[in-house]
């Protein structure tokens, strides 16, 4: 109910012709996987992922991970893209920590956690170009502890934040993803009772050359401008001159449900969640996002779908999958290790808390698993 209230609101700033996908995307698998930025070798810190199945530890730019998917955890079945983020973990007072669920958003169905995904289309009078095979970028920055370097008034400061729901329904509907009462750019500094959910807002605007680039968001950008009051969930902007190519805008939307935790939650104030990378503050919030949707589908949905959050079926330029469909995409855990489901000693990998204000760093010298088991056939509906 609060998302279907929200996009009501939201859809107020864009015209009844503009293109909007909302669907949900179940989770495919959770372990320590970034092929983006430790290609190859298993990541310091767990993620959870979405999408096709073809998601591997390199994830090679040259493999059509379109035709080599066989199934998808999203609700369009032509969109075999994967989508992760981090994983938030709720520390119990006697210092062990365990993972925290996440729940389906409103007006998406019965998924299994994930996240819900949106493409936006910009007004019809801005030139837009669509993603390609191989393209990927990154949104966020795992080492931040800090906002102390992001202008307020940015798209950078509503790109990433955190709604703290208060467990009445619809309360939060007048504000748009980014911005009101509800909203926060670090976790929020006190108990949740209806639940926290993770914003994400990947940039518009594109260099029109790379499809990606070693540190995976140098050829993108956000748009150029003050960002108003509603936020910049359909935002009117400019590109700058450097990356005047405007594609679809991504956001990502994560429910963690921090119901359990109501009764256990410290008394004396302090922050017990912590991102998988050791952040208590949630400045470090980030995604990624590696491009796999089949042939020209997404181009068609783009130009003719105008879904207003909760009817994916309304889209006739694209497939349908059912909850059970999504839910039965998943893929086996190949790092050897225990990350969700009981409480732990410590957090996956090594990572220690590390509250900052300055960046994070690397540690050292680590002894967490860093291989992989072999890989049993991906579930396929």
């Amino acid at each position: 109910m609060q998302s279907q209230i929200l996009l009501f609101a939201a859809a107020l700033f864009l015209p009844l012709t503009e293109a909007l996908l909302r669907f949900p995307c179940s989770q495919l698998v959770t372990q320590r996987f970034d092929p983006l930025v430790t290609p190859g070798i298993v990541s310091p810190h767990v993620h959870q992922i979405v999408g096709g199945n073809a998601f591997n530890l390199s994830m090679d730019p040259k493999i059509d991970i379109a035709k080599t998917s066989t199934c998808t955890s999203c609700r369009f079945k032509e969109d075999k893209s994967n989508y992760w983020t981090a994983v938030l973990y709720f520390k119990h007072a006697n210092g062990s920590y365990i993972r925290v669920p996440q729940i389906a958003n409103g007006g998406t169905g019965n998924s299994k956690g994930g996240m819900t995904v949106y493409y936006i289309q910009p007004p019809k009078d801005v030139r837009v170009v669509s993603f390609a095979k191989g393209f990927r970028m990154i949104v966020g920055d795992p080492m931040l502890r800090s906002d102390r370097t992001i202008n307020p008034r940015s798209p950078q400061a509503y790109a990433l934040t955190f709604r703290c729901y208060n467990g009445v329904p619809g309360s939060d509907g007048a504000y748009a993803p980014g911005v009101g009462p509800f909203e926060s750019i670090g976790l929020p500094k006190k108990a949740c009772p209806g639940g926290i959910r993770s914003n994400t807002f990947f940039p518009t605007c594109w260099d029109g050359k790379n499809l990606d680039t070693p540190d995976h968001h140098s050829h993108m950008r956000f748009l150029d401008v003050p960002v108003p009051s509603f936020g910049i969930f359909y935002l009117n902007g400019t590109c700058p001159s450097t990356h005047p190519v405007r594609v679809p805008g991504l956001f990502l939307e994560t429910v963690w449900d921090t119901k359990p935790f109501i009764n256990i939650w410290p008394k004396d104030g302090s922050q017990p969640l912590v991102y998988s990378m050791g952040d208590p503050t949630g400045f470090g919030h980030h995604a990624d996002y590696v491009f796999g949707w089949e042939d020209d589908s997404l181009d068609r949905a783009m130009a003719n779908c105008n879904d207003r959050g909760d009817f994916p079926a309304d889209c006739k330029e694209l497939t349908v999958q059912t909850d059970a469909q999504i839910n039965s995409c998943t893929q086996p855990v190949l790092v050897n290790e225990v990350t969700e489901g009981v409480y732990l000693p410590a957090l996956p990998g090594c990572n220690p808390i590390q509250n900052g204000p300055n960046p994070a760093t690397a540690i050292a010298s680590c002894n967490a698993v860093s291989t992989t088991i072999a890989r049993p056939a991906a579930t396929a509906v």
